[in-house]
């Protein structure tokens, strides 16, 4: 049931925001991986079904990147938060980034219900490996859009905001997202997690 509530808030969510938003090539931009997510899902919920656990977790990604993509990140309505901390820069990308990290616990749930590891190290190393490389594929990605793009829509994918680093910390913010949701899967699966190093 969980499931199709977050789909059906989603629509809701999509459709709301894709009503004027600040750069419709930027939105294009950031929305087409979220909805190629969104209906990967949707396509794997016939043969597999994640816990709702998992789902509340990957929907988060989704409802924040639908949010910077109406905005820009670099705009997204963050000040309570920025002004709060005193930071230079507008964090809400930060706050995604560590949210892709969350699906490191739907990796890690999925090999372990299906039995596809025998080692806990495997279970925990191979959810937070695959993170990573997702998240310096994307960098990647964001790269070649922003040479690529007009320098407008280029500069509002990137997101940098002048940090020269900030690929790097988007992706320290993706593992530690990574490392935040295989703890929580631990707690949440500690039973089977230890039968699984028994057998």
């Amino acid at each position: 049931m969980l499931p199709v509530v977050l789909l059906a808030a989603y629509l809701v969510h999509f459709t709301l925001l894709g009503i004027e938003p600040y750069d419709r090539s930027v939105w294009w931009a950031e929305n087409i991986p979220i909805i190629l997510i969104v209906l990967t899902l949707v396509v794997s919920y016939r043969y597999y079904r994640f816990s709702n656990t998992a789902y509340l977790l990957m929907s988060c990604l989704v409802f924040l990147h639908t949010i910077g993509g109406h905005y820009t990140f670099e705009r997204v309505p963050f000040d309570v938060v920025t002004g709060f901390f005193d930071l230079q820069r507008n964090h809400f990308d930060r706050l995604a980034h560590f949210s892709v990290g969350f699906y490191a616990y739907a990796a890690a749930e999925l090999l372990l219900v299906r039995r596809m590891v025998t080692s806990r190290i495997v279970l925990f190393a191979f959810p937070l490996t695959i993170i990573i490389a997702v998240a310096g594929s994307y960098e990647i990605f964001e790269w070649l859009y922003a040479v690529n793009a007009d320098d407008r829509a280029g500069h509002f994918v990137l997101g940098s905001q002048g940090d020269q680093w900030d690929a790097q910390k988007d992706m320290l913010a993706d593992t530690l997202g990574a490392l935040a949701a295989l703890i929580l899967f631990y707690f949440v699966n500690r039973g089977q997690v230890r039968q699984l190093h028994r057998a």
